[in-house]
């Protein structure tokens, strides 16, 4: 092999070594036969919320296995037809794999960051909420804006979307919105995007053409299931009914179907209007405060992780996890890890994962850094 395409399937040989210890390969190996072994029983179904949760492991073990034997599979294939190209002196075929190369690559770096999702709750759906800050139309505007680039995202990683809740604001965009995002480790990747995000344009919106900067806050919290036992004094809860905004006619509620719960002790409120009736939003909102207060516990044991206090403070200067200018040049940066691109349309578009990646990365690396100094 050339010298380029011996360095490329050394790196693939490492990440396979890597993925295999960290799944524990024997292990995984004998708990996906009995996972198998369970899922063809009768009774099985009798439980439903057992047999799903057996089902997602199931299915999370066999995505990691095929993953490893993937790129295994693609490294025999690449020295294979290396060999063949050689005896055929088939240079065109180098090209390819090369390209073979590169690929399995990418997927195996790709595979060791989803491999680093072992937090409580990372493989969780997760909610996103997001709300405008203070600078009327131009930040209810930017909101909307971040709510089109998640919803991109999820629908890049073929994830299920549920609106849960959204204020339309007057003029454009949102004043608030909450999206559930349903799929593997979507909470796992989309946790780092809790934070303040900064907006610099030329407004729309000013007949001047003066630059403003915007900022939007977005909270991201895991959805949790039954097992998961989060207890809350009815007391401790106020509840708040409304008419569900909408984009007029037909969508809009002529009743207070909306349901608003304010957790008095945390000051945590949640909204749900997505539901037809106040009946099924209740029991929304309810999960989601359950689903907040567990997120709530579970940043008091990220050492790594900003304190709570420091997202719910003022939405503006100084708090901002990540800038996005448009005007007088085009770049978004993450102010966390530095990463930066000029492709501020594609971010926007939805392409985040080298931010979500890098955030994971440096997460892992700071909590790495913070055991090592308390050991």
């Amino acid at each position: 092999m050339t010298p380029e395409m011996m360095s490329l399937a050394g790196q693939i040989e490492q990440s396979v070594e890597l993925l295999r210890r960290r799944l524990d390969w024997d292990r995984s190996h004998k708990r996906f036969d009995e996972l198998t072994a369970m899922s063809e029983r009768p009774d099985f179904w009798d439980d439903a919320q057992a047999a799903q949760k057996l089902m997602r492991e199931r299915t999370k073990l066999n995505d990691q296995m095929e993953a490893i034997q993937s790129l295994e599979s693609d490294l025999s294939d690449a020295r294979e037809l290396y060999e063949m190209a050689q005896e055929e002196g088939d240079k065109d075929a180098l090209e390819e794999i090369l390209d073979l190369l590169k690929n399995a690559k990418a997927r195996g770096e790709k595979a060791e960051l989803e491999a680093l999702l072992s937090g409580e709750a990372d493989g969780n759906d997760c909610y996103v909420e997001i709300h405008a800050g203070a600078g009327g139309t131009e930040s209810q505007d930017w909101a909307g804006m971040l709510r089109r680039m998640y919803v991109r995202w999820a629908n890049a990683h073929d994830m299920k979307l549920d609106e849960v809740e959204e204020h339309v604001a007057e003029e454009a965009g949102i004043k608030s919105a909450t999206l559930q995002i349903k799929g593997e480790n979507a909470y796992g990747w989309l946790k780092s995007e809790s934070g303040v995000h900064r907006l610099v344009r030329i407004s729309p919106f000013d007949s001047n053409a003066r630059r403003h900067t915007s900022f939007a806050s977005v909270w991201v919290y895991p959805v949790i299931d039954e097992s998961i036992e989060i207890e809350i004094e009815d007391k401790d809860v106020r509840t708040d009914t409304y008419r569900a905004s909408g984009a007029g006619g037909q969508h809009v509620n002529k009743t207070d179907s909306a349901v608003r719960l304010t957790h008095e002790p945390t000051g945590i409120v949640v909204a749900c209007q997505n539901g037809r009736s106040q009946h099924q939003n209740r029991a929304t909102a309810w999960e989601m405060l359950r689903a907040r207060l567990y997120e709530l516990e579970l940043q008091k044991k990220r050492e790594a992780t900003e304190a709570l206090e420091s997202t719910k403070s003022e939405i503006g200067w100084g708090h901002q996890i990540r800038s996005y200018v448009l005007q007088p040049y085009q770049m978004v940066k993450d102010l966390r890890t530095n990463v930066e691109t000029s492709d501020t349309q594609g971010v926007l578009d939805g392409d985040l994962d080298q931010f979500l990646a890098a955030s994971l990365s440096h997460s892992l690396t700071s909590a790495s850094d913070t055991d090592d100094s308390g050991a």
